[in-house]
């Protein structure tokens, strides 16, 4: 017999959030595209549709406490793998840990989706009996909770403990477990934009929020008199130091933000991009701004131009100086993607050289916080090509961002800098940019 209950008890949303879940964790598909998608086909109203994102990006975020608490509280330790039971068991263990919502519905609603899937129905008292006791022993859980240990990939962590050492791989992956800030860059005036927005004016430039809204509701975003980009993703345009004339490339440029930034200076930009899709956004975004960029759809490995003043490479990387705004890049990326990547990026560095005038001006930056996408990758490019050198970064030649220079000049951001007494308005993206002349 059908369910007569009404469609608004919060079922829907829960079931979607499931289904996201399961496509996050289990298929590794990217999880704000999978959001924006789904959500998009949906016909939730506005305020189911922030609780599906709620749900999945806690999930998402602090998956392996869930299902650690999960396990722990199972008979066997074993998950039952069926139908929608585990993926509706961490979207209802996420609300019950992590999110203001009344221990009695997030229970419930999620036994009441249990029972009506056939392959998960044998479990629903299970299910009841799991979730009752998180909930009764949310404040245990939570004190035993360790980020490093428990939310971040064994294979990330290891990384990240003998790179930076133990006390800094922890501070990164807590800062990983809160929700970050919203920053945006202006075109101009940015302490105006800052008072306008009810925005703090960072010291490097940016304008960080302090409160989340609909960016496109907010004053300034339809005249084009900003745009969303993290502080750290702000600081490799800032290093190059375009003037107004120089010919500049911006090699792999979507979705713009750093293009745009150049484009403000004056400088004559070429915007390259392989992916028509990206490009297009790119484009929208343009407009929007009320900035001329000439675009191209190339690959920035085999580009064919006139010699630059100076480029901008922002190379695809493994993204793990993002996953506090990307957390399922923590389970979709593995050891092998970082060895891949930094073979890419190897190539791409070697064709950006070749596109350099004497005297010009490289750029190089990832928001990776692997060594091979960032420190060793320049060593070696600077060993392969003996016409380039680095242009290191003074002290106090860029406001605010003194504490992350390395010896050598170069920048190394981490996701637990700039500390706040609260942690959403703290951390930037972990970000590695080098400068590189070619010589005479």
């Amino acid at each position: 017999m059908e369910d007569s209950r009404p469609a608004d008890d919060g079922r829907r949303a829960r079931l979607i959030a499931a289904a996201i879940i399961e496509d996050v964790l289990r298929r590794a598909l990217p999880m704000d595209e999978t959001l924006d998608r789904t959500l998009a086909a949906s016909d939730l109203e506005p305020r189911d549709k922030g609780l599906v994102r709620a749900i999945v990006t806690v999930a998402v975020r602090h998956s392996g406490v869930i299902r650690k608490a999960i396990e722990a509280r199972l008979a066997s330790g074993v998950w039952p793998k069926a139908g929608r039971f585990p993926a509706l068991m961490i979207g209802a263990a996420a609300q019950l840990l992590y999110l203001d919502v009344p221990d009695h519905a997030a229970v419930a609603t999620a036994v009441d989706c249990i029972g009506e899937d056939r392959d998960s129905r044998p479990f629903a008292k299970l299910a009841n009996a799991v979730l009752r006791r998180i909930a009764r022993e949310k404040d245990e859980i939570l004190a035993a909770a360790d980020p490093l240990r428990d939310d971040t990939p064994p294979w990330l962590a290891e990384r990240w403990i003998f790179t930076y050492g133990a006390d800094k791989a922890h501070a990164i992956a807590a800062a990983h477990g809160h929700e970050p800030s919203i920053d945006v860059w202006a075109k101009a005036e940015p302490a105006l934009w800052a008072d306008k927005l009810g925005g703090v004016l960072l010291p490097t430039g940016s304008i960080r929020l302090q409160h989340r809204e609909a960016i496109p509701s907010l004053e300034g975003y339809k005249e084009g008199a900003w745009w969303v980009q993290d502080a750290a993703a702000s600081l490799p345009a800032l290093l190059l130091a375009s003037k107004p004339g120089e010919r500049v490339a911006d090699l792999c440029a979507a979705p713009g933000g750093k293009t745009a930034q150049l484009a403000s200076t004056g400088a004559n930009v070429l915007a390259v991009d392989r992916s028509a899709t990206r490009m297009k956004r790119f484009s929208v975004n343009m407009e929007r701004l009320g900035l001329t960029v000439e675009t191209r759809i190339a690959d920035a490995g085999t580009l064919q131009a006139e010699p630059f003043d100076a480029i901008l490479l922002d190379a695809p990387c493994s993204a793990t100086g993002t996953i506090r705004r990307h957390p399922d890049v923590a389970w979709s990326k593995t050891e092998d993607d970082v060895r891949k990547l930094a073979a890419l990026q190897s190539r791409l560095l070697d064709h950006a050289a070749s596109l350099l005038k004497p005297g010009g001006r490289l750029v190089y930056c990832t928001c990776s916080l692997e060594p091979e996408e960032g420190e060793n990758q320049i060593e070696a490019f600077l060993a392969r090509h003996p016409e380039m050198e680095r242009a290191p970064v003074h002290p106090g030649e860029i406001t605010g961002i003194d504490e992350f220079l390395s010896p050598l000049g170069d920048v190394r951001t981490t996701p637990d800098a700039w500390p706040d007494a609260d942690p959403r308005r703290a951390g930037l993206d972990g970000f590695f940019a080098s400068r590189l002349r070619k010589r005479d």
